[in-house]
């Protein structure tokens, strides 16, 4: 089925569980966390996403949207079912991962927290045509965040338990903020 004109291309690739995931109306999104994956790619991001983390439910830790560097979209979740992928702000928000290494092996050392991967125009370019689709989509949709915005805690780093560490700094500093909120019309939570 063709999609309709503006819309970007969305390959929809359900996780297992995604029927388990708890139900919403659209009308309860109003907010959108912009992540990276801090994994090498797509592929592993997918296993990573499939992992049962929460045995009671048979779910996991997954965004809706992953964007592939090459700017492909695929859909793990639909947006009326609540993803876990940002702590204490799911039942309102959904989530975009985009495909970065990030921190990636060693999110948590003290000497991995430089995250120097840039983000490819192709990719931004997907990610302003997917907040453009969504902000069609879902009615109350006002607010973007970052996952360093929402979850600021601080954990003792993996090589050096007497320093502490941001446990999310995704997307992370090469993010181009000013340019997605130029493209976006949404508001940034501070």
């Amino acid at each position: 089925m063709p999609q309709p004109t503006g819309v970007p291309p969305i390959h929809v690739d359900h996780l297992p569980y995604a029927t388990r995931l708890q139900a919403r109306g659209l009308d309860a999104v109003d907010l959108v966390v912009v992540h990276c994956t801090e994994l090498p790619d797509l592929a592993t991001a997918r296993a990573f996403g499939e992992q049962v983390r929460y045995p009671g439910s048979g779910t996991g830790n997954s965004g809706h949207w992953y964007i592939d560097r090459d700017g492909r979209i695929v859909e793990y979740v639909p947006p009326e079912r609540v993803a876990h992928h940002v702590r204490g702000h799911n039942a309102r928000s959904v989530g975009i991962e985009l495909v970065n290494r990030g921190r990636w092996p060693d999110w948590l050392a003290v000497a991995h927290q430089a995250m120097d991967e840039p983000y490819p125009d192709a990719q931004v370019e997907a990610l302003l045509a997917l907040l453009g689709h969504l902000r069609a989509t879902l009615p109350a949709l006002r607010h973007i965040a970052g996952h360093e915005d929402l979850d600021t805690e601080r954990v003792p780093a993996s090589d050096d338990p007497a320093v502490t560490v941001a446990r999310k700094r995704d997307p992370g500093p090469l993010f181009p903020w000013p340019r997605v909120l130029a493209g976006c019309g949404l508001q940034r939570i501070p």
